[in-house]
């Protein structure tokens, strides 16, 4: 007996795979600050529980398919309040968590050998995404030297061909942190109409900007709006990782109506987490900017004592809340293990994701990592301080 070819060619999630590791060590007394996945200590705003809380129907029963419709409602009066953008909750469909709506997007989209346009360093999981809808990942190489900058003419015109069908936008970046500017959107849509792409824009960490930038969509280009389609979720917005509530945006009437096909067949998403999501979209513009304000100061503390150790090259984040740097080390998943199985100061060490799984091209990242400053500054401060120490003791044996 066999297992499919596209699940033997699967690669276990770089950020999840150590996780085991990390648990045996807090098993024997270790503490271990978790900077490997995306899962914020920021309380989840109390709205969302006091309206499950408040939930007095005598029967959980089945949601519409596309979504609660008071919750598609608050999302398209979010994009008009915030954004001043358009989507009609009939242009909205709700999924189980942003990682469903990439799966079924791409379903939607890809036929086998399809090629999408992706900045690497990415998100490791679109790996899985693509390959399950018998696509290709065509990387547009960055990486720390050139800031991660990937917004260049030559770069994506180089990485184009006739299989090309769509260029996939991280904004702000995972893993990276960086941010386009709104020059460098008009220029992806550009390119897009060129080439006749698909633009597939991330932006769940879209509030996330720092240093007195604006929060920004694809959504507002308005000449797009036909190839354009938005990825969210409440997961890091709003701390409820857990919540699993993602969505779907976009005009595309026949990309829509593809999508609805798919969520048809998996029926619908879970009632109750709805319920608390429509709540946390009707929170006021001051949440945004509290939250904003929270993880720069995150992000401050983290760049402040990474940028200490000799050697590495570091590019400081504008946005979402992942710090990438290259250590001086051979190899940084060689680099994690020797923090998780034998450095300890103070009986504490620290956990991270090694960027190799991060990048489509073979051999990159090697030496990279990507940080989530995920924990409250003085923790993040200690955390990457154990990072500084450990690469001393690493190098010197």
């Amino acid at each position: 007996m066999e297992v499919s070819k596209i699940a033997s060619s699967l690669q276990f999630s770089p950020i999840r795979r150590f996780n085991p590791i990390a648990a045996e060590a807090a098993k024997s007394g270790v503490k271990v600050y978790k900077l490997n996945i995306g899962q914020p200590d920021v309380k989840t705003p109390d709205v969302f529980l006091d309206k499950i809380k408040n939930f007095d129907e005598s029967v959980i029963a089945y949601q519409e398919s596309q979504g609660d419709s008071a919750l598609r409602e608050a999302i398209s009066k979010y994009f008009k309040n915030e954004f001043s953008v358009n989507f009609k909750p009939d242009e909205i469909i709700t999924t189980m968590g942003g990682s469903e709506a990439i799966t079924i997007m791409f379903a939607c989209i890809l036929n086998p050998d399809d090629e999408v346009l992706m900045p690497e360093p990415y998100y490791t999981n679109y790996s899985t995404f693509i390959s399950t809808s018998g696509g290709k990942i065509k990387p547009v190489t960055t990486g720390p030297d050139d800031g991660y900058n990937y917004a260049k003419e030559e770069l994506l015109e180089d990485a184009i061909s006739d299989k090309t069908k769509a260029i996939c936008i991280i904004n702000p970046n995972n893993p990276t942190g960086y941010v386009l500017s709104e020059d460098e959107m008009e220029f992806i849509a550009d390119f897009a109409i060129k080439h006749d792409l698909w633009i597939i824009a991330d932006e769940v960490y879209r509030e996330f900007v720092y240093d007195g930038k604006k929060a920004m969509t694809f959504a507002s280009i308005e000449r797009i709006k036909d190839r354009l389609i938005v990825i969210d979720s409440v997961s890091k917005r709003y701390s409820a990782c857990g919540a699993r509530v993602g969505f779907i945006a976009s005009h595309n009437e026949e990309f829509m109506q593809s999508v609805l096909k798919f969520c048809q067949g998996r029926l619908c998403i879970p009632t109750i987490d709805q319920v608390g999501a429509t709540a946390l979209f009707e929170l006021p513009h001051s949440y945004y900017e509290e939250a904003r304000d929270e993880y720069e100061a995150r992000r401050d503390a983290a760049y402040e004592e990474i940028s200490q150790i000799p050697d590495v090259v570091c590019v400081k984040p504008k946005g979402a809340f992942y710090l990438s740097a290259e250590l001086p080390v051979d190899d940084a998943e060689d680099f994690l293990m020797f923090m998780l199985k034998e450095f300890r100061d103070n009986n504490e060490t620290t956990m991270f994701a090694p960027c190799a799984g991060f990048y489509a091209s073979e051999g990159k990242g090697k030496k990279e990592i990507r940080l989530a400053y995920v924990l409250n500054p003085k923790d993040m401060k200690r955390a990457c301080e154990l990072i500084k120490l450990g690469i001393a003791e690493y190098n010197s044996k």
